[in-house]
C-alpha cells in the first residue's frame, strides 16, 4: 500500500475515532439540543448512571466531570501527532474495553433494557448497542495503530496535559458544582393558592396532638344536641409519605403529587390531562407538583398550557431525582391516600407512563378493593 494512501486512511480513522468521543463527550452536556443545559445533562448522568453503580452525592459530581473531561480529551488529542502510537491510542483502547466490560455487567444485572448513557438523553442507546459501537472503534483504533508510521510521532508529552486540563476544566466552567442541601427546594408564592374545583364544603380537617384526620362535618340543631363530627371509616390507616416537608397535607386523604419539568412536553400534557379530569369531578384529588429547577421561566407557560394553576415548588436537580426515586423519569404522577401510594406513574412512555383512564377507577375504589388496611 502505498504512504499516502496509508495516510488518508490513517487520517480518516482518526477523524471517526475522534467525532466519536467528541459527540459523546458534549452529548452528555446536552438535553436535547447540543449544550442546551449542561448542569441539568450533567447531573442527569449522575443520577441514572453514577448512582446505579454507588457514587455517592458528594463524589459523583466531581468524577462524572473527569470522567467526561478525558473523554472529550481523548477525542481532541487522537488528532495531534505528540505519543499518538505510544499512549493515546492504546489508552483510548483501554477506556473502550473498561466500558464493554460495564456495559456488559449491566446486561448481566438488569437485561439489555434503558438508555447506557454513552451519549447522555440526547442519542439513546442499549447497554448491547453500544458495546457493538465500542468494539467497533477499537477495531478501528487498532487498524489506525498499524497504519501509522512510528518515526513520525513526536514527544512534547505537555501537549498531552495542556489538552487533559483543559478539557477538564472545561467542564467544571460550563457545569458548575452547585452546593448540594437536603432541603433544597424554593417556596413558591402559588404555595397557597387553592383551585375551588378541589374544595369540598363538607369536608374539615381536625388536627390534634398525634394524628390528623380528615372527616365529613354533618349539620345538627345544635339547640337540642351539642355539634359532633363523623369520622370516616372507610379511610386507610394513615402513612408517611415523606413529601409533608413540602406539602404539610399531604398525607391527609386523596392527593396527587407531580414530578414535572416545566419546559417537558410530556409534563404538560400530563397536567393538561389532569386539569380535563379535575374539571369534570367535583370531588378530584388535589393537585400539587413539584417543579424540578430546569427552566423554571416557563412555568407560566407551562400553566397556561395546563389550563390551571397549581400550588408547587420549585426543586434542584438532584434532589429531584432522589425525591422520584431510581430509574423513574418525568412527568412523574403519584396518586396517594392517606399517604399511602396507590399507583406511581413516572415515565414518558411505556406500561409506566401517565394515563387518566388508569386514574379514573383507582379514585373511586374502597381500601378494601385497594388492599390497604
Amino acid at each position: 500500500m502505498q504512504t499516502s494512501t496509508k495516510n488518508t486512511i490513517a487520517w480518516v480513522l482518526r477523524i471517526v475515532v475522534s467525532l466519536l468521543f467528541i459527540v459523546s463527550a458534549v452529548a452528555k452536556l446536552s438535553k436535547s439540543e447540543l449544550l442546551d443545559s449542561p448542569y441539568f445533562a450533567i447531573s442527569t448522568f449522575e443520577v441514572k448512571q453514577l448512582y446505579t453503580l454507588g457514587f455517592s452525592q458528594t463524589i459523583a459530581p466531581y468524577f462524572s466531570r473527569i470522567l467526561i473531561g478525558i473523554e472529550l480529551a481523548l477525542g481532541i488529542l487522537l488528532l495531534q501527532k505528540h505519543y499518538l502510537k505510544r499512549f493515546i491510542i492504546p489508552v483510548t483502547i483501554l477506556m473502550l474495553a473498561v466500558f464493554i466490560g460495564h456495559l456488559a455487567y449491566l446486561i448481566l444485572s438488569n437485561g439489555n433494557t434503558g438508555n447506557c448513557g454513552c451519549f447522555g438523553e440526547l442519542i439513546p442507546m442499549t447497554p448491547a448497542e453500544s458495546i457493538v459501537k465500542n468494539i467497533v472503534a477499537i477495531g478501528l483504533l487498532v487498524g489506525l495503530y498499524f497504519l501509522l508510521p512510528k518515526e513520525n510521532e513526536k514527544h512534547n508529552f505537555w501537549v498531552l496535559l495542556t489538552g487533559l486540563f483543559a478539557s477538564i476544566l472545561s467542564l467544571f466552567m460550563l457545569a458548575p458544582i452547585r452546593p448540594l442541601e437536603e432541603n433544597s427546594f424554593s417556596v413558591t408564592p402559588l404555595e397557597t393558592t387553592i383551585d375551588s374545583l378541589g374544595v369540598d364544603a363538607n369536608t374539615a380537617i381536625i388536627e390534634n396532638d398525634t394524628t390528623t384526620t380528615e372527616v365529613t362535618t354533618v349539620k345538627v340543631d345544635t339547640a337540642k344536641t351539642p355539634a359532633k363530627v363523623v369520622e370516616n371509616t372507610d379511610e386507610p390507616t394513615k402513612v408517611k409519605s415523606g413529601y409533608a416537608k413540602f406539602y404539610p397535607k399531604i398525607d391527609t386523604g386523596k392527593q396527587l403529587l407531580c414530578f414535572f419539568v416545566p419546559g417537558c412536553d410530556h409534563c404538560q400534557h400530563a397536567c393538561k390531562e389532569l386539569t380535563e379530569m379535575k374539571a369534570k369531578d367535583k370531588n378530584f384529588p388535589p393537585i400539587s407538583i413539584l417543579f424540578m429547577n430546569e427552566e423554571p421561566e416557563k412555568i407560566p407557560e407551562f400553566f397556561s398550557i395546563a389550563g390551571a394553576k397549581y400550588p408547587y415548588k420549585i426543586v434542584e436537580i438532584i434532589p429531584f431525582y432522589d425525591l422520584m426515586g431510581s430509574n423513574k423519569n418525568t412527568p412523574g404522577v403519584k396518586y396517594l391516600w392517606n399517604g399511602n401510594e396507590i399507583k406511581y406513574w413516572f415515565d414518558p412512555e411505556g406500561p409506566n407512563q401517565f394515563h387518566g383512564s388508569e386514574l379514573k377507577p383507582l379514585l373511586t375504589k374502597t381500601k378494601k378493593e385497594l388492599g390497604l388496611k
